[in-house]
């Protein structure tokens, strides 16, 4: 899960990513860059850290041109603390290209030997943005015809990136003196969008980002979803064309997005996200009525911020009272996203504080968005049960997290997840809750799709075990695991 963002404009756009990236701040961390074109120059910054921290300046004054793309970063392949592997990854031929992805390969082990082997390819990193790049380098390359570049000799190489690649990717790249090229992966896993405005000079200004309220907030229409299989190419002087670049696409997007990663103000594929949220709390409450005892809950809570549309829509289908008993200190990170498992235990208490006036004697419904590795549920539970509370009850507005994520999520092993090999009450056991009720898998996906027509399906492989690209097998699964714990 990373956040990209690119845009051609008329104007200088450094200050334009910038302010993007920190409405994308929410799906990384990590560390951050942005790249800018000025004609056929390019100026790059990169650092670790988050956005407010990471640029000075005098670093948005070397970030000249009106074309350029930037990248927030949550480390899912390679090392979250290699400076060297933050985006954006840049290859000088064919032209020179920068490039940025948010997603997962699932095939790197197979392109690092060809790119190698075949393509004469050299890596420098553990990324598999760096391998992506260089797969489209490669294929361009082959394609070009002739002295110049035009939009279907960069079709027909993306065509063939997907005849190479596996996994999810969302894709922003420049191509030094010609433009700004966008694609999704032909499952549409992860997100991307594509959005306009009027501009004086060159008639259209373009944003391509991973969530909707980006260019929302910078007074761009929203034209659509890129779609599934879709590259967009937007010339230096605005002009923008498009193709379908693989035979057979399927929108099926990561459930997780609508449950967790996205910002409740954003739309993805034609959904809202703050509206599939309480529609997980309407059909969560169901689940809640029947598997807790009558009587057994006095208030509902919610872990903020993701939680908070679940929760009411608990509370008011259950007839029960919504107070906010946990203050959160927003000015630290998501801890779901923080490299490592004592980071992340460390936060938790530096990130929520429990209110004893709101706990004192009473039986409490938290009401979380998810429980993944169980860190920070556990803390939740001891933290009420501290601050006074008589009985706990914890319920998640997604399933049990059974299997890896493979698909730009940093859940890449079945230990670390409490519900991988327990039944429900074991894993309450290990949560030291009084009561733990999970979302149906069925009712998750009904609540996220509700009123959709356009999207059909969703990944939920982490739920449910199903993986929708690529061939991830028990060799596979096994493979991740033994080379994330290394």
């Amino acid at each position: 899960m990373c956040g990209i963002v690119g845009t051609v404009s008329a104007e200088p756009v450094a200050q334009l990513i910038y302010d993007s990236l920190g409405l994308l701040q929410h799906r990384g961390q990590d560390s951050t860059g942005i790249a800018t074109a000025e004609g056929s120059v390019f100026h790059q910054v990169k650092s670790k850290g988050q956005v407010r921290e990471a640029y000075r300046t005098r670093d948005m004054r070397r970030l000249l041109g009106t074309m350029g793309l930037g990248h927030v970063r949550y480390a899912t392949q390679g090392k979250a603390s290699a400076e060297e592997e933050s985006q954006p990854f840049y290859v000088n031929a064919p032209y020179g290209i920068m490039l940025v992805h948010n997603g997962n390969l699932t095939n790197v082990r197979e392109l690092r030997e060809d790119l190698f082997g075949v393509d004469r390819r050299h890596m420098n990193t553990h990324s598999d943005t760096e391998l992506l790049l260089n797969v489209l380098a490669t294929e361009l390359q082959q394609v070009i015809r002739g002295n110049q570049l035009d939009p279907d000799q960069v079709f027909d190489a993306v065509e063939r990136v997907h005849e190479r690649i596996e996994g999810s990717y969302a894709v922003i790249a420049m191509i030094a003196g010609y433009g700004l090229l966008a694609f999704r992966d032909p499952n549409g896993i992860r997100p991307l969008v594509l959005a306009s405005r009027e501009s004086t000079l060159t008639g259209e200004d373009w944003i391509v980002a991973s969530e909707s309220l980006v260019p929302e907030a910078s007074g761009y229409r929203k034209v659509r979803d890129v779609a599934p299989g879709e590259a967009v190419f937007i010339t230096m002087g605005g002009e923008m064309t498009t193709r379908r670049c693989h035979p057979a696409p399927r929108l099926i997007p990561c459930s997780f997005e609508y449950v967790y990663l996205a910002r409740p103000d954003s739309t993805m594929n034609g959904i809202s996200v703050y509206e599939a949220r309480l529609r997980l709390g309407d059909a969560l409450a169901k689940t809640v009525a029947q598997y807790t005892p009558s009587g057994a809950i006095d208030v509902v809570m919610p872990i903020p911020d993701s939680a908070r549309p679940a929760a009411m829509q608990v509370a008011q289908r259950l007839g029960l009272e919504y107070r906010e008993g946990f203050y959160k200190n927003r000015y630290v990170g998501r801890t779901f996203i923080m490299p490592g498992q004592k980071e992340r235990t460390k936060s938790v208490r530096q990130k929520l504080n429990a209110m004893p006036s709101e706990f004192a004697g009473k039986s409490i419904l938290i009401v979380d968005d998810s429980i993944v590795r169980g860190t920070t549920s556990r803390e939740i539970v001891e933290m009420a049960r501290q601050a006074g509370a008589a009985r706990v009850t914890f319920a998640s507005a997604a399933p049990p997290v059974r299997y890896p994520h493979v698909y730009g999520i940093n859940m890449p092993t079945r230990s670390e997840l409490i519900a991988h090999g327990r039944t429900i009450p074991e894993a309450n056991e290990a949560l030291g809750a009084d009561y733990l009720v999970y979302q149906e898998v069925e009712d998750m996906k009904s609540a996220i799709l509700a009123g959709q027509s356009t999207v059909t399906d969703l990944d939920m492989s982490c739920f449910d075990g199903r993986y929708v690209s690529g061939r991830v097998d028990e060799e596979y699964l096994r493979w991740v695991e033994e080379t994330m714990s290394s």
